[in-house]
């Protein structure tokens, strides 16, 4: 169930309020068994929200060994093909998830785009702009931030792009 009311900040929410960017954040309850891909899917879910609204974030690693950021609705598969593209590298892959907390700071299922130990190329499916609000992880798991797509886009120095399989 989702709780709001008084939440520790975390990197993001401080990244946010230095930036005065609106934002909303929505704790859960956290199921720490889970770490199943549909994890975000469940989340949204239990929030009560559209999961083409509610986005993760997945980092990727290009051949030369630097790092860009993918945000994309939570039930959808990203295309790895289009992520390269859109970020103007040959290949991508994703990061591996031992790797994720050194590199950012955010443990699996709490990666934000937003107050990562350093700013990586973000690029959000354009899917987002179809909302006027969206949902992100807060920087830990069991917290979510609600905020509109343009402000996450401007504040990442972002692009909008195709990013998911068809079908999807």
């Amino acid at each position: 169930m989702a709780r709001r009311g008084r939440v520790t900040k975390t990197n993001a929410m401080r990244e946010l309020e230095a930036a005065s960017i609106r934002f909303e954040p929505v704790t859960y309850e956290v199921d720490e068994s889970d770490t199943s891909s549909e994890l975000g899917l469940h989340i949204a879910e239990m929030l009560g929200d559209d999961p083409a609204s509610s986005f993760k974030t997945l980092v990727c690693v290009a051949p030369s060994g630097d790092h860009v950021t993918c945000c994309i609705p939570v039930a959808a598969e990203l295309d790895l093909k289009r992520a390269a593209a859109a970020a103007g590298e040959k290949s991508l892959e994703l990061m591996h998830v031992r790797d994720l907390e050194r590199i950012t700071g955010y443990v699996r299922g709490g990666c934000s785009p937003i107050g990562m130990r350093k700013r990586f190329p973000t690029i959000v499916d354009e899917t987002a702009q179809l909302f006027d609000l969206i949902h992100i992880s807060g920087g830990r798991r069991g917290l979510s931030l609600v905020l509109a797509p343009a402000d996450l886009v401007a504040f990442c120095g972002a692009t909008y792009a195709d990013l998911t399989r068809e079908g999807m």
